[in-house]
């Protein structure tokens, strides 16, 4: 495993809650405890660094007594070298990579940051994902991929790392009969990501969160033939969530990610990000 690293004992941080040292030495431990392969450590190594970016605000992901889970995305040829899953099931089990890359970071956040039941995490009532969650953006999305779009080169591999509390299924509305117009695919998206963040205690801080919909590669090529583009989806989103209650669900449309995902047919996902106050991070693959 650590063949993979080149330099084992270099601090990447102190990973909170508890403040353990962040080495590839010590994450390349628990990805053998999950069951990773080898070429999976960068992968590990990238997320939980990127875990410690101060608005990802793991201290209090960590803490509260909310229910936040580690979502990680993986953008890139790195996806398909590892074949990391980003159709079927892509948020369910059957697929190694995804299982054992999300229960390293898992294992990581626990073992190194002390994220454990009852000392650090102090969770209500937790949530399955804290077991892991990791998936990749579709290599053959007919728009620009979430990590280009933040300044790294698209042909690079990345990780996304979220905070989310949950995932909530979405369909196409049935307003009409017409239910594959661009309009009647996103109004329940933009009803859903309203509700889940006044809820969740998001419209305290607008300004201090991003929205996140997992959009199927069925939908995403009907609203590219429909020359919606990735700005337009934002804005209708946008503008129609806020509509709604007058209450903004991000600081602006560019805060709401379009990840494709997915395999056939029309069921959406949005993952409501933890509504203390938390960023989606994105990082360039780095081999240390």
């Amino acid at each position: 495993m650590l063949s993979k690293a080149v330099v084992h004992d270099q601090l990447l941080g102190l990973m909170p809650p508890l403040m353990g040292e962040l080495t590839p030495r010590a994450i390349a431990y628990n990805c053998v405890l999950a069951g990773c392969q080898p070429d999976a450590l960068p992968v590990v190594i990238t997320a939980t660094a990127a875990c410690l970016d101060a608005q990802f605000n793991l201290l209090g992901l960590a803490t509260t007594t909310g229910s936040p889970a580690v979502a990680t995305i993986v953008h890139g040829p790195v996806s398909e070298e590892l074949t990391i899953n980003a159709g079927i099931n892509c948020l369910g089990p059957g697929t190694q990579a995804n299982a054992t890359i999300g229960r390293a970071i898992s294992l990581v956040l626990r073992n190194i940051g002390g994220m454990r039941t009852g000392a650090g995490d102090m969770a209500t009532l937790g949530q399955p994902g804290k077991y892991g969650i990791c998936f990749a953006e579709s290599q053959a999305s007919p728009y620009e991929q979430v990590h280009a779009l933040r300044g790294i080169e698209a042909g690079n591999s990345a990780v996304t790392v979220l905070g989310v509390s949950g995932t909530i299924e979405v369909l196409p509305s049935q307003k009409d009969g017409n239910w594959d117009a661009p309009e009647t695919i996103l109004e329940p998206v933009a009803q859903i990501m309203q509700a889940a963040w006044c809820a969740g205690g998001g419209s305290r801080r607008p300004d201090q969160g991003d929205q996140v919909l997992l959009l199927p590669p069925e939908l995403s090529d009907l609203l590219a033939a429909r020359d919606w583009c990735l700005a337009k989806i934002q804005s209708y989103i946008f503008e129609t969530a806020t509509s709604i209650s007058g209450t903004p669900i991000a600081a602006s449309p560019k805060d709401i990610l379009i990840i494709v995902t997915g395999g056939p047919g029309t069921k959406m996902c949005v993952l409501p990000l933890w509504g203390g106050g938390t960023r989606a991070i994105t990082r360039e693959l780095v081999r240390y």
